[in-house]
């Protein structure tokens, strides 16, 4: 497994040397301005490579891949649709159209179907959704590759949170004692590794040298609801289906108040603003890195409450209400934005002014 990871690394940080320049040759690059962050056009290299990275090892490995095929076709639809928008913005309706046709393929040819809910009221009755099991399937999937998508605000944001989702589910599938699901993450894992290389900020002053662009954000959206959809439903699971919206929760939870207060405000849902809470952070003073961080941590906090509410055996209704609760209060903020931007700029300021006050005592 270590052996994999690692050479997904390789592999990935070779496509990106590899494709960057031709990226920017043929104008599959993104130019800075409007609501972006970044100053300098930058190659939209980084999905292409975890993707090509990504099928090229999964189909070395010694492992029966049968029941993937609807996942690899899935795959292969949404990346050329993310593509194509990379290249040249198609039109919602397209994209839509696309990651509509890609849930269904996983849902009905790959069984990635949600029969039940689990325990969410109490102990004793479990929430099975019967004839609506497809369409509300297709809904959560087309609702993750969105949220996924984005969450690809920030030099390394969408990037370092599907790691900790898919090391989370790697740590998972290894414990469950599923060989060949934990080999196929660790390729993933390897991949995205490999990306954040260059994605990443170490320091602030280094931006990202690639981009993940739409067709890598769309096909590691797909991804995420594949494996957390198959783990979390029998046979194969090995979550309970409130873990598995633990782990995915900064990406549900941003998205869906995010959507919601267009909606109240008469826009549509899916146009475009800077009112996410990675955006109120660096209105509130914080540097592009450190909102990463923040970011960064939250998601790993998330992840080890879901992970820690199923191995102590907390009831699905505790982690279900409680995960409502934390939605309400990241709802509440998002809605009083500039509040919370007001407020988070005190904390930062309370944080970094007396370091600069030092720092100037010092010298």
């Amino acid at each position: 497994m270590i052996i994999v990871f690692s050479v997904a690394v390789a592999m990935t940080a070779g496509l990106i040397f590899l494709i960057s320049p031709l990226a920017c040759r043929i104008g599959l690059v993104d130019h800075p301005g409007g609501r972006k962050q970044h100053q300098r056009v930058t190659p939209l290299a980084g999905g292409i490579a975890v993707f090509c990275a990504f099928m090229l090892l999964v189909l070395t490995l010694d492992v029966p891949l049968g029941h993937w095929r609807a996942f690899f076709l899935a795959s292969a639809l949404i990346f050329i649709i993310g593509l194509l928008d990379d290249f040249q913005e198609t039109p919602p309706s397209a994209r839509f159209v696309a990651q509509a046709g890609a849930a269904f393929i996983i849902v009905l040819w790959g069984d990635a179907r949600l029969e039940n809910l689990g325990f969410l009221f109490n102990g004793s009755w479990e929430v099975t959704l019967g004839w609506m099991a497809v369409p509300f399937s297709i809904f959560c999937v087309v609702g993750i590759i969105n949220a996924t998508n984005m969450m690809d605000g920030l030099d390394g944001l969408s990037g370092g949170v599907l790691l900790i989702l898919f090391l989370a589910l790697l740590l998972v599938t290894v414990q469950g004692g599923r060989l060949e699901d934990a080999l196929i993450l660790a390729v993933i894992c390897g991949a995205l590794a490999g990306f954040l290389l260059f994605n990443f900020r170490f320091r602030e002053n280094r931006p990202a040298l690639v981009f993940l662009g739409d067709s890598g954000a769309l096909f590691l959206g797909l991804a995420a609801a594949w494996f957390l959809v198959q783990l979390a439903q029998e046979p194969r699971a090995l979550l309970r289906p409130m873990t598995a919206v633990w782990l995915f929760g900064l990406p549900i939870m941003d998205t869906v108040a995010i959507m919601v207060r267009r909606i109240r405000l008469g826009r549509s849902p899916f146009s475009p603003d800077r009112e996410h809470f990675h955006h109120i952070l660096l209105l509130a003073g914080f540097s592009v890195r450190s909102t990463v961080l923040i970011m960064l941590g939250l998601s790993l906090a998330l992840t080890m409450i879901g992970l820690g509410g199923q191995w102590l055996g907390i009831p699905e209704a505790y982690m279900f209400y409680g995960f409502l609760l934390l939605f309400t209060m990241y709802f509440r903020g998002i809605n009083r934005a500039w509040k919370l931007m007001k407020a988070l700029r005190r904390v930062h300021d309370q944080h970094v002014l007396p370091d600069r006050a030092g720092s100037r005592a010092g010298v």
